[in-house]
Parts: C-alpha cells; structure tokens; sequence
C-alpha cells in the first residue's frame, strides 16, 4: 500500500447512457463512449475493446490475459506458493496414477485457489490505484479478498486429502 501505480489524480463520473464525463486530470477513459475534457466524442477504442468480434481481437484478449498470469506472478509473493503447490500435487497425482474422476476433483482444486489468487490480485492493484494512501475500508475490502484465497485453498487441501489419502495410505501400508 501506498504506492501510486499511475492512477490518475482526478477520477471522472459515469453521466448518463453510461458516458464517462472526464475531469481535467483524468488520462484514462473508462467508456467507449466517454468525453474528453471538452467534451467531445471520443472516436476510437477504449481499454483495448472496440466492440468488434474479431479473431485478432480475441487473439489481443488472450495475450492480455497472459499478460495478468505473468504480472501476477511477478507482483504476488503467495503465487509462487501457489506455483509450487500445483506442481508438487501434478507429479504426485501422476506417481499416483489417479483416475480421471480423481484428476478432475484435483484441476478444479487448482483452477479455484488460483483464480481466487489473480481475483485478489486484481483488488488489490484496483484498491492501491483507487487510494494509494492507507484507508481501512480499502484495508477491509483486501483483507476478505486475501481470505477468499484462504478459504479457496483450505477447501482445496481437503479435495487433495480425500483424493490423496487412500493412494498415500496404500503406498504406506505396501511399504511399511
């Protein structure tokens, strides 16, 4: 907290129709269909979406996303955890030769914890751009961000243990 991402210092409103009416500091627009300063029309794309279906639009999109995963590991120390976490259970899901039923109990514990970690990631780097400064509502809103991670994960260690445990207990018992 307290860093300052580049967030603009004067944050417009949403006016009617959903137009985004700009302030005079204001460099990011937020609307396709948003004003400038002078209020004009703006005429091209805004945040990367033009509307269009398009397949190197899609192609962008993805790219982008892939642009979160990375930024997401680089920014967030408990990614690399997590990182190491979803390896180890991969290889020892494969030493176990788990049953499809087992792998896709395994994938959705996974998939949760980290789409709970880019989600709070994501807060977080909206709240510090919202108040850079300490607020303790902007430090409640990443506190319960940081504890759906924690209830996502403690979820998925129970999913590894009632998969895990039968394989483990008859390796255990095979080699003791």
């Amino acid at each position: 907290m307290g860093e300052d991402y580049g967030a603009p210092k004067n944050v417009g409103i949403i006016g009617r129709g959903g137009k985004m009416i700009v302030g005079e500091q204001q460099s990011v627009y937020m609307s396709q269909s948003g004003k400038t300063p002078g209020h004009e029309e703006l005429s091209y794309p805004v945040n990367g979406n033009n509307g269009s279906f398009t397949l190197t639009g899609r192609l962008h999109s993805f790219r982008n996303a892939l642009h979160g995963v990375a930024l997401m590991l680089r920014s967030q120390h408990n990614a690399w955890l997590h990182a190491f976490a979803s390896f180890c259970v991969l290889i020892v899901g494969a030493l176990c030769r788990l049953s499809d039923a087992e792998w896709c109990w395994i994938i959705l514990a996974i998939m949760a914890v980290w789409t709970a970690e880019a989600l709070n990631t994501a807060l977080e780097f909206l709240a510090d751009a919202a108040k850079p400064e300490f607020h303790p509502l902007v430090k409640c809103a990443k506190d319960v961000a940081a504890g759906g991670v924690l209830i996502s994960a403690v979820g998925s260690v129970a999913i590894g243990l009632l998969v895990f445990g039968p394989h483990l207990l008859g390796f255990a018992r095979n080699c003791f």
